[in-house]
């Protein structure tokens, strides 16, 4: 582990924390615990080390939110597998090739990509109200493991930042889910694409285990307590909460682009 002050790894464990909580009502918590590392770790290491160590500590709070939501919320485990075995190999694929695409000439797209959504979700307060009736097409189930699963999972280990609120709104649609089903559905999936994007991390020798570990107790803890209060508060506040992240995300990316 590099050579970090004590107050340094209390700020990071308390966004590991922060983050986790963010992932489990709707995603997008590598939105603060990326450049927490990024900021937070010395000049010397090298950039890839910070996003290795981000999938480490991410994948356990995904794990322990979506057991969490697995355990009382109506989620179909069996599709969800399909789809996070799909992201898993997605996530791995684009982990291999992040080094040849430039991320700066992506953040544009998914900024416009992001302000439309946040457009339907304020215009359209019906969606992801409440699950649509009956049983879910095959064809449907099909578009869900390609976007969902292949298409984000790739894009979550090229690039990242959104990867699970793009998840949540995939599958609302496609599977006509209610936002805290799709939500719960969307760790699932999460876990499989940091699966895939930390095996390659792993192999490149890119990840710091000990302070992974250290950060992952705190994300694991944030990330049940969002899945119990998301739980709670039912679909509605899950779409304030995207709403919100939503907008953070445009900014922050807007900010890494022009500022």
């Amino acid at each position: 582990m590099p050579d970090i002050s004590t107050t340094m790894i209390i700020v990071l464990c308390v966004a590991a924390a922060a983050a986790g909580w963010i992932d489990a009502v709707v995603g997008g918590g590598g939105l603060l615990l990326l450049p927490a590392l990024l900021l937070g770790l010395p000049a010397n290491v090298p950039h890839t080390h910070a996003l290795g160590t981000n999938k480490a500590v991410a994948i356990v709070g995904t794990t322990g939110a979506a057991i969490t939501f697995a355990r009382k919320a109506p989620v179909d485990v069996r599709i969800a597998l399909r789809i996070g075995l799909a992201a898993m190999a997605g996530a791995a694929g684009g982990a291999v090739l992040a080094g040849f695409f430039s991320k700066e000439a992506m953040i544009p797209v998914v900024m416009v990509v992001l302000l439309l959504v946040a457009a339907f979700v304020i215009f359209k307060p019906s969606f992801g109200a409440a699950p649509a009736t009956g049983p879910v097409t095959r064809q449907r189930i099909v578009a869900a493991i390609l976007l969902a699963g292949v298409g984000i999972g790739f894009y979550d280990g090229l690039i990242g930042p959104g990867t699970g609120t793009f998840l949540v709104l995939s599958l609302t649609g496609l599977l006509r889910l209610d936002l805290l089903t799709a939500s719960a559905t969307a760790k699932i999936v999460n876990a499989g694409t940091n699966a895939g994007a930390l095996a390659v991390f792993a192999y490149q020798g890119a990840v710091m285990w000990r302070l992974a570990a250290l950060m992952a107790v705190f994300n694991l803890a944030g990330g049940m307590a969002g899945a119990r209060l998301a739980l709670k508060k039912g679909s509605g506040f899950v779409r304030m909460v995207l709403l919100t992240v939503v907008c953070a995300l445009v900014l922050k990316l807007g900010w890494e682009q022009w500022a």
